[in-house]
């Protein structure tokens, strides 16, 4: 550059539209005990908030039960010795990662969905519901902990709002019964709740009551929505940072493992995308409760860099 266009140190660094300041980042390890410390700091002020107004919360549940209650509501001794034996409950707050990728899901190969087991689990449980003309497999499944189970019968009780949608949130199916799930298609389909074999819910029945043992353990579903954003929890603040980490490690890898050949934006080489593309955009950390999101370091998050998983200073 010329020395007449050397800008002074004592001037301020130029900021306009065009030239944002970057947003500051935060290295992985860092973003999640970030995050964990903010929980902490939420429980210290609940729970403190919690005993300086227990008096008051007695008194007005006292005074209610009294005017209103029924004889077999408790007394106001017993009452004051509930609030003495029971301590503030934690909230055990999710953290979910959204990881914005140069994809277009409009376009072929570039829409992701899958699903893989984290290690040490995202920390939920969720109701499943089995479809199978097998009726001694169907007994098993719902003595498997399995919300509802069934073939026939149980597609129409679905149709005709016998059984609601909301008591299940992921659904499996053996191969026979895809047929006749057509007709429901429309009422699985925008819930995401329909069998898909992208994320292993369509499985032979020797194999539905150990999958059916997986999905509710927490087995994680993924994809990416219509801005290319793969949005995913990677446990809860009781697992700590390490756990933590170590369910971050495979998230990545997952999606490194799963990279199309071809994706982003502009001109494409012969082998795919253009060289230098970015694959990853943006990564935001954030929990249940948090006010806002942590913008992690993509250094520290992508495998194939040499900081994946460290902290780059």
């Amino acid at each position: 550059m010329p020395p007449s266009c050397t800008r002074h140190p004592s001037l301020p660094e130029l900021v306009t539209r065009a030239h944002p300041s970057p947003l500051p980042t935060a290295p992985i390890q860092d973003a999640l005990q970030r995050l964990i410390s903010e929980m902490d700091e939420r429980h210290h002020h609940r729970s403190q908030r919690w005993e300086n107004n227990k008096d008051k919360r007695v008194n007005q549940r006292s005074t209610y039960l009294t005017a209103r209650g029924r004889p077999t509501h408790p007394s106001e001794e017993g009452v004051r010795k509930e609030a003495a034996e029971k301590e503030y409950r934690r909230m055990d707050e999710s953290l979910e990662v959204a990881l914005q990728l140069n994809l277009d899901p409009r376009k072929p190969g570039q829409a992701l969905r899958g699903s893989f087991s984290l290690p040490h689990g995202n920390g939920k449980k969720f109701g499943v519901a089995v479809f199978t003309d097998n009726m001694e497999l169907a007994k098993e499944a719902l003595a498997n902990g399995a919300v509802v189970a069934g073939g026939a019968s149980l597609i129409e009780d679905i149709k005709n709002g016998h059984v609601s949608l909301t008591s299940f949130q992921r659904t499996l199916a053996s191969p026979e019964m895809m047929s006749q799930l057509s007709s429901i298609a429309r009422l699985l389909g925008p819930r995401g709740l329909m069998p898909n074999p992208k994320l292993n819910t369509i499985q032979p029945q020797d194999q539905l009551l150990e999958t059916l043992e997986q999905q509710q353990s927490g087995i994680s579903n993924y994809r990416t929505d219509k801005e290319g954003i793969v949005r995913i929890g990677i446990g809860r603040g009781s697992f700590g940072v390490d756990k933590l980490m170590d369910n971050m490690r495979e998230l990545m890898n997952e999606i490194q493992s799963i990279k199309p050949e071809s994706f982003g934006k502009g001109k494409k080489g012969k082998g795919g995308s253009a060289k230098g593309t970015k694959y990853y955009l943006k990564a935001h950390l954030s929990t249940t409760q948090s006010k806002g999101s942590v913008l992690v370091d993509l250094r520290t998050i992508d495998p194939t860099s040499s900081f994946f998983m460290s902290d780059p200073l």
